[in-house]
């Protein structure tokens, strides 16, 4: 039924402003509003917008919504760390991050960090 159908993914945030800021200005993705809909589409490479909406009563994901391939995870660590994104701390039984906030521990290597509505999204290194 649904082989062909280009589909797209979208999640809340609690300001459509700050989100905007956030995608378009820290990270660098193209940002376009539908303005008669009140929403944000980020527009990544490979595939169909991702869709931002305000929500007035939302809950931050409890999962990660959005993964961003990298080529080298320790250099977009810092450098998205000076751009004053701050990573998280995880030391829980099969996943614990280091001092630079990257889980090593078997997999892809992986640092993750929130959106300002405190949804969770990461840095993943690109196997080479």
């Amino acid at each position: 039924m649904f082989r062909d159908t280009k589909a797209f993914s979208g999640f809340s945030v609690d300001n459509l402003e700050k989100a905007r800021q956030f995608y378009e200005g820290t990270l660098q993705i193209k940002v376009t509003e539908l303005s008669e809909m009140n929403v944000l589409n980020l527009h990544v490479a490979g595939g169909n917008p991702l869709v931002i909406y305000e929500k007035p009563n939302h809950t931050p994901a409890t999962f990660t919504i959005l993964n961003f391939p990298v080529a080298d995870i320790k250099v977009t660590v810092e450098q998205l760390k000076a751009l004053g994104v701050t990573f998280e701390s995880y030391d829980w039984p099969g996943i614990k991050t280091d001092d630079d906030h990257i889980f090593r521990g078997g997999g892809p290597l992986i640092a993750w960090f929130t959106d300002p509505a405190g949804n969770i999204l990461s840095v993943i290194e690109e196997e080479r």
